[in-house]
C-alpha cells in the first residue's frame, strides 16, 4: 500500500479545522492549506460575498476546482470548508489519496459556535434547530473519514497529539 500524502481535516464549520490544522502542520513540519482561504484569495472576495453575489453553485464549482488542485500537494495539512467533503469527487479523491480526520463535537457546543458567527453564509439565517439538522445531515457523510475524533472535552494540544498518533501508526504500517 502506498502511504497517503496529506492529512485532511473535515467537519462542520466552527469545528476548529483551521486552528488544529495550523498547530498540526507546525508540529509535523508540513505546509498548512486552508481551502476556504485559498478560495477567497483566488476569487478576491469573502466566501459570504461569493455566496451573496454569485450563488452557492458557483462557489461549489470553484471550491471543487481549488480543493482538488490543493490536494495534489504532498506533506500538507489541509483544512476543508464544512461542505467540501460532501462533494463526491472531492470525497473520493481524499479517501483514495489522503488521510482524513473528522473533527466532531457535541451538538450543543458546535451549534452554539456556529449560531454566534455572522460570517457563515450557509447558516446565517438558520435557527439552532435547523443548524442541528444540517449537522446531522452532514455527519452522515463525514462518517466516511478515515478517523473520527470526538473533540469535546479535549484541548487543542490533545486533539493535535491524537491526530499525530493516528498518522504515525498509519505511517508505520507501510
Amino acid at each position: 500500500m502506498i502511504f497517503k500524502k496529506n492529512l485532511v481535516l473535515i467537519g462542520m464549520m466552527g469545528a476548529g479545522k483551521s486552528t488544529i490544522g495550523t498547530i498540526l502542520a507546525g508540529k509535523l513540519k508540513f505546509k498548512f492549506i486552508d481551502t476556504d482561504y485559498e478560495i477567497e484569495k483566488n476569487e478576491r472576495n469573502t466566501i459570504k460575498k461569493i455566496f451573496d453575489h454569485k450563488g452557492e453553485k458557483y462557489f461549489r464549482d470553484v471550491e471543487e476546482e481549488i480543493v482538488l488542485e490543493k490536494l495534489k500537494s504532498n506533506n500538507c495539512v489541509v483544512a476543508l470548508g464544512g461542505g467540501s467533503f460532501l462533494n463526491p469527487k472531492i470525497r473520493k479523491y481524499i479517501l483514495e489519496n489522503n488521510l482524513s480526520f473528522w473533527l466532531d463535537w457535541d451538538n450543543k457546543i458546535l451549534v452554539d459556535r456556529i449560531f454566534k458567527s455572522k460570517k457563515r453564509p450557509k447558516v446565517e439565517n438558520l435557527s439552532k434547530k435547523e443548524i442541528e439538522r444540517l449537522k446531522k445531515k452532514r455527519d452522515a457523510i463525514y462518517k466516511f473519514a478515515d478517523y473520527k475524533l470526538n473533540c469535546t472535552n479535549f484541548t487543542k494540544k490533545q486533539i493535535t497529539n491524537k491526530i499525530i498518533d493516528f498518522y504515525e501508526n498509519e505511517k508505520n504500517k507501510n
